[in-house]
């Protein structure tokens, strides 16, 4: 009892350990974002305080205010509608049976890990004004009906309607219709029982999918920076972008709409809070058993839908791109004289693209395997030690989730860019380590979500017997914890590393000077009206992006496979 004790309390300096760096990583940025607002030049030897008045300027400022309620209009139509999208086609996917069912989910989860720019630079080829559908088609109202206001919103919901199908397609895994018969042998019909059971049922994903929508839409950057070519609609963080790179520089207006941005997103996760305190749900019980969709004879149809939502959802943005990449000029359409690889030779042989490729397969790399480390300390802490501020762990592990990358990079620079880190060499600013920083602290949420489930399938007694058997604290991760959530580890390096990649906010923020990054590489190639150039480099690093998740993938599985039969075999022997 007494070895138990003591590994026990042997957790706490890693409990202490841990919270400082998620700290440092997370919440000190952020902290700094707030402070900003206060004292504009604190970071930057200017010491007067100035209040919060410098917050009500952004009513006076007509950029600051359109960028401000182009957000607003902007997340909440794109939640509407794409919880809307979602929701739907969760009911349809868990409630019936069709061939290519299987097709929405593949789709769900490519958007979810696709950069939101490189999707709107497909929507931007394909609907602009000399984009493809008018050069081929002659059709040119779709460039009227996509770059307005509604337009941008159904394009972000057909990019953003994942976050809602997942949420409403977990809460459908159990099958409750017998509330719905008791509903109906009460006299309600078929449209009664949907209004006041089921839906009210699923209310909790769907408000849920409505809070993950908005948050993801009102901090993107990759669809006003895909836009900024052919269309103006400046956005708080576009805006916030631009106020880093303008000269001068204006950090106060940065910090500003930084500090909005942070607002408006604890007001969303409000929303969902409060939604979900104010009910109750629990309507599980032990008649429950596992939604089974029924085959049902128009199945053919519902088959049909799918082919043509995918079309639309993947095939016009990611269609247009490789087509475009494979095109001498767009106006030339699909002819044998019009097809080159020039672009394809051109980036193979372009030394910016490779040394971009490059950087950011280490530095995502780099950033994955910290943030599984550091996720797997977290998920540890909190499931099987004491440690008194457990609760605030989790709380900082998940900030970073609802925090836009915009937001995080303009905290990091205010902190690392500081006159007196240089005289102790920590002066981070304008190195690539601050981008491999503030890329674990945007992977340490997903690191956490993903490994904390597998964490709670493990029982605390056995590692209480290990430390009554005088396990250390490292023995007992390494030969108990680790085997059980190893799986768990590398779908979270995998999915780090594969979103890492294309982090446009963080690399476009972040990016030290001459030091080319993949993402940024692409979207100024893009913004200089280099398509070909730009949509070749997209497909090229994409695929091996794919290749190397792919190969993580299938190594570890034999792997694991290898050791798996050696242990059976020890132990046969």
């Amino acid at each position: 009892m007494y070895k138990m004790i003591r590994s026990i309390k042997s957790i706490n300096p890693l409990g202490a350990g841990i919270t400082l760096l998620l700290f440092l990583l997370i919440l000190l940025p952020l902290l700094a974002v707030i402070l900003q607002i206060i004292y504009p030049g604190f970071f930057f030897g200017e010491r007067v305080y100035e209040g919060f008045g410098l917050l009500l300027e952004l009513f006076e400022r007509p950029l600051w205010k359109a960028s401000l309620i182009n957000s607003l209009i902007l997340a909440t139509g794109t939640a509407f509608l794409g919880t809307f999208i979602g929701g739907t086609l969760a009911i349809v996917r868990a409630s019936w049976k069709f061939t290519l069912a299987r097709l929405i989910d593949i789709t769900a989860w490519v958007l979810l890990i696709m950069p939101s720019f490189i999707i709107a630079q497909g929507w931007v080829l394909f609907a602009n004004s000399n984009g493809l559908i008018n050069q081929w088609l002659g059709i040119s109202w779709i460039s009227d009906l996509i770059f307005q206001p509604a337009g941008l919103i159904l394009v972000m919901s057909l990019s953003k309607f994942s976050l809602a199908y997942l949420a409403v397609q977990s809460a459908l895994e159990w099958n409750v219709l017998h509330y719905v018969e008791a509903a109906r042998l009460n006299g309600a019909n078929a449209f009664g029982a949907l209004h006041t059971v089921r839906l009210p049922l699923l209310l909790p994903a769907f408000v849920a999918g409505w809070s993950l929508v908005f948050m993801e839409t009102i901090g993107d950057f990759g669809l006003p920076a895909a836009l900024s070519t052919v269309y103006r609609f400046p956005t708080l963080p576009y805006t916030i972008y631009s106020a880093i790179n303008m000269s001068p520089t204006r950090f106060d207006l940065a910090g500003v709409l930084s500090f909005y941005l942070v607002v408006i997103i604890i007001l969303a996760l409000l929303v969902l809070f409060l939604a979900m305190k104010k009910s109750r749900y629990d309507f599980l019980n032990n008649r429950a058993i596992k939604l089974q969709p029924k085959r049902v004879k128009w199945h053919p149809f519902l088959s049909l839908i799918s082919i043509v939502f995918v079309v639309i959802v993947l095939g016009i943005p990611i269609g247009s791109s490789v087509l475009v990449s494979f095109m001498s000029t767009m106006y030339g359409g699909l002819a044998w004289d019009n097809f080159t690889l020039q672009y394809y030779i051109e980036a193979l042989t372009n030394e910016t693209f490779l040394a971009s490729l490059q950087n950011s397969l280490k530095i995502s790399g780099t950033a994955a395997l910290c943030s599984v480390i550091i996720g797997f300390i977290v998920s540890f802490v909190i499931y099987f030690t004491r440690f008194h501020l457990k609760g605030l762990i989790n709380m900082i592990s998940l900030i970073s989730l609802a925090v836009p990358g915009i937001v995080l990079s303009v905290g990091y620079i205010f902190i690392w860019n500081q006159s007196w880190l240089e005289k102790i060499n920590m002066n981070l600013y304008g190195t690539p380590s601050i981008v491999v920083l503030a890329a674990v602290a945007g992977a340490i949420p997903f690191a956490v979500r993903l490994q904390i489930g597998a964490f709670s399938s493990i029982s605390e007694s056995v590692l209480q017997a290990a430390a009554l058997q005088g396990a250390s604290l490292k023995e007992q991760m390494y030969t108990i914890v680790l085997p059980f959530v190893r799986s768990a580890l590398v779908i979270s390096f995998i999915a780090s590393f594969g979103t890492g990649v294309f982090d446009l906010a963080v690399a476009t923020m972040l990016h030290p000077p001459n030091y080319h990054l993949l993402p940024v590489t692409i979207s100024e190639a893009f913004e200089q009206s280099n398509y070909g150039f730009s949509t070749s480099t997209t497909v090229i690093s994409g695929l091996i992006v794919v290749a190397i998740m792919l190969m993580i993938d299938k190594t570890s599985s034999l792997i694991f496979y290898l050791k798996d039969r050696k242990k059976e075999s020890f132990i046969n022997e």
